[in-house]
């Protein structure tokens, strides 16, 4: 039997369309979902921050780039060198930061001049190791300081915070259950998220007050934070 290739294709569109048209009907009929309560439960821990960020850096300028940019990598290469010998992993890391050359301009838009930065940081949970190291840097000054929290710490942080808020967030869905006469629940959809609360970086220093500083160990002290993790969600009261 011969069949004409246009009708079976229309007969297909047919089928297709009536098929999603009970798919939809389908979905409409569906009941709204009823008893169901959204809440909201948080944990918060309080730690003490163990990382410590120091940014070291310098500004050279002069009329030429290249000589601008030399001085740079010098300064940087040797501050480099001694950092490296002081080097840990996870006590104190070394990297370089911010390195930029920008040229200056006269009120007319004429270049007259050079500009340009670079910095190298410091980072890890060994305290008197980077501040040591950066007070035998020479070559570059104090630029920042921060805290923070290291991975370890987070992660143990986080951890006994998240067990807080989900504990509150189990108690405060039974007692509403119980309130509103039902036995039970069950857990309809949940998000959680975490955040710090405190440890603002200190302010950066002002370079000349900066240079006094570094003839010896810097001194810094780290502050608390407060690790918090949010958990919200709905549940079925049954």
């Amino acid at each position: 039997m011969h069949l004409n290739p246009k009708k079976t294709v229309a007969a297909c569109l047919i089928a297709g369309m009536l098929s999603m048209s009970a798919v939809v009907a389908g979905a409409q009929t569906l009941p709204e979902p009823q008893n169901v309560a959204q809440l909201s439960a948080s944990g918060q821990v309080e730690v003490q921050q163990d990382l410590l960020v120091l940014t070291l850096s310098t500004t050279r300028e002069g009329a030429d780039p290249n000589t601008v940019q030399a001085q740079l990598k010098a300064a940087l290469d040797t501050a480099l060198n001694e950092a490296k010998k002081a080097a840990q992993p996870g006590q104190m890391d070394v990297r370089t930061g911010n390195f930029s050359l920008n040229p200056r301009y006269t009120r007319d838009g004429k270049i007259n001049g050079w500009q340009g930065s670079a910095e190298l940081v410091l980072e890890g949970r060994d305290f008197s190791r980077i501040t040591g190291t950066a007070g035998r840097i020479q070559t570059l000054t104090m630029g920042g300081v921060a805290f923070g929290l290291s991975r370890e710490q987070r992660a143990r942080v986080e951890a006994d915070a998240r067990a807080q808020a989900i504990d509150q967030f189990k108690q405060r869905a039974q007692e509403i259950s119980r309130s509103f006469g039902f036995s039970t629940y069950s857990l309809r959809e949940v998000s959680i998220n975490s955040s710090d609360q405190g440890g603002v970086p200190r302010p950066r220093m002002m370079a000349m007050e900066a240079k006094a500083a570094m003839d010896s160990a810097v001194p810094v002290e780290a502050g608390k934070t407060t690790v918090v993790v949010n958990v919200s969600g709905s549940v079925q009261m049954k």
